[in-house]
């Protein structure tokens, strides 16, 4: 289609038209469109992904606003997933966006079909979900891809990628290698997004504002007192952004 072509012309003069088809055929889950996932999907449809599916469960809420790609005044309310695909379909008319409003668990895993996906995008929350998503997503044939945690970071410099069992310094990364020694370990590599930077929360914390990562850290361990931290945009967009470009670069790579 002569409008689409237009829409890649940039990327296809980096990539080529047989890169670009094969970015096109790639069929990508991404589980959780927050700070970091929406992101990631926004870069992957920018670049010539036609068949993404998007995966959340949750609505914009106003402490979205400073960080989440679909978050804005207008947007608050609005399903998570939904504002999104108008985005990305905004963007691409002619691209496949699925959308599923729901939960990964070990209960739901099985609806997702990993199987016939190309590459699956780890960027939820719930510490307990994530540890489930890893193993299960790597025993398919896809690519497995996460992020890991985003919050209580400022310097951009320290954002880092390595292979699971290689990041150092994030508490996230340690906390689901701690948990997975209970229940076993991925099946194969897991490239992750990172920073081994770790800040204070200066600011005081509304007694209303309890974020979906803090009800979920409190549903998977209620003996912990869960804690919303701070984030910023520039951030959790460059680990978005990180994790698009690492699924690009290996899609291109031969």
């Amino acid at each position: 289609m002569q409008e689409e072509k237009g829409i890649f012309k940039r990327a296809e003069l980096l990539l080529g038209n047989t890169l670009m088809n094969r970015i096109a055929d790639t069929r990508i889950i991404l589980f959780g469109i927050g700070g970091v996932g929406s992101w990631c999907a926004e870069s992957l449809v920018r670049t010539g992904v036609k068949h993404l599916t998007i995966v959340d469960s949750d609505f914009v809420c106003e402490t979205n606003i400073n960080r989440q790609l679909m978050a804005t005044t207008k947007t608050v309310g609005l399903r998570k997933v939904d504002v999104l695909k108008a985005r990305l379909l905004d963007i691409n008319p002619d691209a496949e966006i699925t959308t599923i409003a729901g939960v990964y668990s070990e209960e739901t895993s099985a609806s997702f079909d990993l199987e016939s996906y190309d590459y699956i995008i780890d960027a939820i929350d719930s510490l307990k979900h994530k540890v489930n998503l890893i193993l299960t997503a790597t025993r398919t044939k896809a690519k497995v891809f996460s992020s890991m945690g985003a919050a209580l970071k400022m310097d951009p410099s320290r954002i880092k990628t390595a292979e699971f069992w290689k990041v150092k310094g994030c508490p996230l990364a340690a906390a689901i290698r701690r948990k997975m020694k209970q229940g076993g370990k991925p099946s194969k590599k897991v490239m992750c997004v990172y920073s081994d930077e770790v800040l204070d929360n200066k600011g005081l914390k509304y007694e209303n504002d309890e974020s979906k990562s803090s009800q979920l850290l409190k549903q998977d361990n209620p003996s912990v007192k869960a804690q919303t931290n701070g984030t910023l945009v520039h951030i959790t967009a460059i680990f978005g952004f990180t994790l698009a470009g690492l699924i690009i670069k290996d899609i291109c790579k031969d």
